[in-house]
């Protein structure tokens, strides 16, 4: 036997052993996310929660005005940012997407949802919510309020309160007298009639 026929022999028998000893890094042991795991110590599952005070990259919202509508246990009284016209547009918009169905677009409470059975929520013109702290509203939207679940994990923090603005909005407009008007806007309206 030649030199160069016991390396034909020997090749495949080298490159089926190769191929067995792949154990290492390609056959890790592993688990699914929040499936049972014996690897740790309470049997719990496989993902585990957040060590207490840490805080993910980029969700640091030490603002509580901001992201809480709070500062300590009280309801803001005041917008954490200035109140514009992008802003009031931009909350009218995400309120008809979000919440016109239960609360209608006007804000009396009977939005399609509710014309179909559902319980009508109660109407933003009542004095109870006229008189309500701003950081009421964007607080319900946060933690949901009765049989309204959150919607926290939906609307941003900026365009919650860009709903509340709205909805202040709304409350201005029910009650708006054509002495508190501009003369342009005054003018226009007597001019419609």
């Amino acid at each position: 036997m030649t030199r160069h026929s016991s390396f034909i022999f020997a090749a495949p028998a080298i490159l089926l052993l190769l191929a067995g000893c792949r154990r290492e890094m390609y056959d890790q042991p592993s688990s699914r996310p929040l499936e049972y795991s014996a690897f740790f110590r309470d049997n719990q599952m496989a993902s585990r929660p957040l060590p207490a005070h840490t805080v993910a990259r980029g969700q640091l919202n030490d603002d509580d005005a901001f992201y809480r509508g709070k500062i300590g246990t009280n309801l803001v009284t005041v917008f954490p940012m200035p109140v514009t016209r992008e802003l009031i547009e931009r909350g009218r918009e995400r309120f008809n997407i979000y919440c016109a169905v239960c609360h209608d677009r006007t804000g009396e409470g009977n939005g399609m949802i509710v014309q179909r059975g559902f319980p009508r929520p109660p109407s933003y013109h009542i004095d109870r919510l006229r008189e309500a702290p701003i950081g009421h509203f964007y607080d319900v939207i946060t933690q949901g309020y009765g049989i309204m679940y959150s919607y926290a994990d939906r609307v941003e923090p900026a365009d919650r309160w860009a709903i509340a603005a709205y909805i202040r909005v709304l409350q201005a407009s029910r009650n708006v007298r054509i002495a508190d008007l501009a003369p342009a806007e005054r003018s226009r309206l007597e001019g419609a009639k």
